[in-house]
Order: structure tokens, then C-alpha cells, then sequence
């Protein structure tokens, strides 16, 4: 197992409970990747992820295995909200079909412009398009520019006119394709699915538990300061060269699973397969960098009722950060008493630049932004700066070579299977299943 992220680990964990021994080596000092929580002095944050969607029975059914889920923390009803910045104000989105017909957030024109949307012809199976024109094409510039340009500014980082719906919003997509209409196929679901809900959930001690939990259930399978620096393809299966505590060591196994980054998959040196430089092309996936500020402050000092999950800022409105998350409002124990943590975001492909401010400067941006958009006043009483050079892998229109470059590698290299948030999608949830699904194909690959 290639990498102690989460989708390793849990590859790993499904492996163990089939009876089968993996060894998972990890270069760093910790498991859990871009997954960590930092608690001190009465502040619990994330450094990366901050929650997750309880929106499978798979995933239901993996945490009560793993023991984690009566330890699963739903975020309070209260932060409900999702507020949009709309001519420089936090609106809430609507949460109701009446709330709808009366939101400042879109104009009358953009409302009445829906209605046609389930009368709109689908698009080719085999078409490549972005967010932005299927969105554009279905439901008008409007909510492109308020609903789904901050949406996909605040998962990918991104922007709508470069990254492939197929690609980075599948579900959207089979929407489409499967019910001719993005409003059909949402109530069709809605109406049959009978699962989970896609609450919104983290942790008491945060999201590092999710990788903890899984280590430890491994134990000394997890291998930390192990750096692999060469696989070779044997007839009988494969070598794994690597170095730790001071040593360059080998093993062998029968089978190699990667969850690594793209950066570091790309790098790989492979030996014995007839085209180690497939995955070199990995490297070219963008990542744009974002930077997470997390500031506490007292309470009386912000004026914003703080009522839900945070606000979005739409590109359209030339804010300098991509949003914020009103983190002690979504689940408790993340503030002292009489304080209360945002976590904001900077940088992405929108602005990159502002990524690498230096700390005084990035600081002063987003406490100009928190003031006019929420009313802060003074200064925070606790900031942690956490900097992602390479943070989000971007499914960008051209994203199918990255994909048809693993799969080449798999069908010349058998036993070695790739996954992760460059293969399989970017949240935790389908790293997870990532895992899983890595899981499965070891273990059809080992069947005699």
C-alpha cells in the first residue's frame, strides 16, 4: 500500500478484515495526508478537510465497522444557512421552494428562466463540457455566477469554465443523462433513494480521528518514515524498495496499491513494466495552492448572527478570499466559551497570487474581507495560518488523459492498482470508497 492517506488506509482496513496481510508505508511522520486537526488551548480546527456527507449505506456501514460511527458529530440544525455574497452582502440561499420565489439572491428573470429547465434537450453522452456551459445551458448565467461558480470555488478551488463536468461533477451529469433534466432527476432520487440523508458530520476530536482510528486498527502493518523509491515488476509479483530508519530495505508482495498524490505517483520509479513513463504525465495536473486561515475571536465582536455553515464568495463579486466557514457554529467544542472560529480560504485558481502573501499581509487581507462582510471588529485573539502549495487535483476538460494514462499503466503493470483523490474524485467520501474499490480489485486480482 502506497501511501498512508486515507484511501490507502482504508484499502488497507478492507484488507485485513478479507484475511489478507498489507503493509502500508507512509514517507511522513503521520497518517492521514491533507487530513489534521489541531486543538489548543480550548480552539479545535482543521488543517485540511473539515467534515464529511453521510450520503451512502456504504459509508454508514464502514464507519459502524470501523467503530466510528456512534462517534460521528452532525452539525448543529442551527448552521443550517448557506449564505452566497451578492452585491457585497451575505444572502442565504434558499432552502424551500417558497424561500425561492422570494430570495434577493437571484432576479425574477433568472427564477422564471428555470421553469424551462426540465424542457431543455440533454447534451450527447459522449460530449466534453465544462461546469460553466452546462450550467449556462440548463439553468442561465445567473445561477452559474451565484449558485455554482462559489459552490465549485469552495470544493475544487476551482473555476466552472475550465473543469469537466463529467469529470469533476459526475452525478450532475448522469442527471442529465439519466432523466433528461437536473430538476426530474433530483426529485426522482429524492423520492427512491431511502439512505442516508447527506448530513453533514465530523468528529469530537475532529477529522484526524478518521485516520487514527484506522491505523490503529492496523497497527504495526502501518509503516511511518517509509519512503518508497522503487517498485519492480517480478514474475511472481512485486518488489517494493524503499528506505527507512536510515536503511534501504525490500520486500515483496503480490500486489501494489497506490493512494499517493499525483505529484508523488508521477515521480515514481517503476521497473519491469513495458512503459514506466505513463504516469509521468500525472505531474502536469494542476493543483492550484490555497492557504486556510482559521481566526477566533470574542463574540460580541462580530456583528453577523453567524446562523449556518458560512458564505461563499461568487468571482463575480471580486472578493479576496473564497469563502468562509463559520466553524464554531457547525459543531461545538471548536471554540473557548465566549468566542466563537471562522476558517477562511484564499487562493485557488481564481487568485493564486494571494496564496504566497507573506503572513502579515495574507492576514490583513481576510480580516478586510471578515470586516466588510461580517462586521469584525478588532483583532483576533488566535490565528493558525495553514498553507497548501499544491492543494486540489483540477478535473479540467482535458482530465480524460490523466485517466486513460493510469488505466494504460494498470493493463501493462497487472497487480498494481492506482486510486486516490486524482483518480477517483477529490472528497473524502469518494477517497473512501476509492479504498474500497481498490480493496475489491486486489482481492479478484488474488483469486486462484
Amino acid at each position: 500500500m502506497l501511501g498512508g492517506g486515507i484511501t490507502g488506509l482504508t484499502a488497507a482496513w478492507h484488507l485485513r478484515r478479507a484475511g489478507l496481510t498489507p503493509i502500508v508505508f507512509e514517507s511522513s511522520p503521520r497518517v492521514g495526508g491533507a487530513i489534521g486537526t489541531l486543538r489548543t488551548n480550548g480552539w479545535l480546527h482543521e488543517l485540511g478537510p473539515n467534515s464529511m456527507l453521510e450520503n451512502s449505506a456504504e459509508l454508514v456501514a464502514f464507519l459502524d465497522a470501523t467503530g466510528l460511527g456512534p462517534r460521528r458529530l452532525f452539525a448543529a440544525p442551527s448552521a443550517a444557512k448557506r449564505y452566497i455574497v451578492r452585491d457585497g452582502q451575505p444572502v442565504a440561499m434558499p432552502g424551500s421552494p417558497v424561500s425561492f420565489l422570494t430570495t434577493p439572491l437571484f432576479s425574477l428573470a433568472a427564477k422564471l428562466n428555470l421553469l424551462g429547465e426540465p424542457f431543455r434537450r440533454r447534451s450527447a453522452p459522449d460530449a466534453q463540457e465544462s461546469v460553466a456551459d452546462f450550467v449556462t445551458r440548463r439553468l442561465g448565467r445567473e445561477f452559474l455566477d451565484y449558485a455554482v461558480n462559489p459552490f465549485v470555488g469552495g470544493v475544487y478551488a476551482g473555476d466552472p469554465k475550465r473543469l469537466s463536468v463529467r469529470h469533476g461533477f459526475p452525478k450532475l451529469h448522469g442527471l442529465e443523462q439519466e432523466h433528461g433534466s437536473l430538476i426530474r432527476g433530483a426529485l426522482a432520487r429524492r423520492n427512491t433513494s431511502g439512505g442516508p440523508k447527506g448530513r453533514m458530520f465530523s468528529f469530537p476530536d475532529g477529522m484526524e480521528e478518521l485516520p487514527r482510528t484506522l491505523a490503529h486498527v492496523l497497527g504495526d502493518a502501518v509503516r511511518l518514515g517509509a519512503a518508497v523509491q522503487t517498485v519492480r515488476r517480478r514474475e511472481d509479483g512485486w518488489e517494493i524498495e524503499f528506505a527507512h530508519q536510515g536503511t534501504v530495505q525490500n520486500e515483496r508482495f503480490a500486489a501494489v496499491v497506490s493512494g499517493l498524490p499525483a505529484d508523488a505517483l508521477s515521480s515514481l520509479r517503476c521497473e519491469g513494466v513495458p512503459r514506466p513513463d505513463r504516469l509521468a504525465s500525472l505531474r502536469d495536473i494542476e493543483h492550484p495552492p490555497v492557504v486556510s486561515i482559521f481566526t477566533g475571536f470574542r463574540r460580541e465582536a462580530i456583528a453577523h448572527p453567524l446562523d449556518g455553515f458560512g458564505l461563499l464568495v461568487p468571482a463575480v463579486e471580486q472578493g479576496k478570499i473564497l469563502g468562509t466557514l463559520f466553524s464554531s457554529s457547525l459543531f461545538t467544542g471548536r471554540a473557548p466559551e465566549g468566542h466563537v472560529g471562522l476558517t477562511s480560504f484564499v487562493g485557488g485558481t481564481r487568485q493564486p497570487d494571494l496564496a504566497w502573501l507573506p503572513e502579515p499581509a495574507l492576514l490583513a487581507v481576510v480580516r478586510g474581507e471578515l470586516d466588510r462582510l461580517l462586521g469584525v471588529r478588532g483583532d483576533p485573539v488566535y490565528v493558525h495560518v495553514q498553507r497548501w502549495p499544491r492543494a486540489i487535483p483540477q478535473y479540467t476538460m482535458d482530465y480524460q488523459r490523466y485517466q486513460d494514462a493510469s488505466a494504460g499503466f494498470e493493463a501493462e503493470a497487472p497487480g498494481f492498482f492506482i486510486g486516490g483523490n486524482a483518480r477517483d474524485g477529490i472528497s473524502l467520501t469518494y477517497c473512501i470508497e476509492s479504498g474500497r474499490r481498490l480493496a475489491g480489485a486486489v482481492q479478484t486480482f488474488l483469486k486462484p
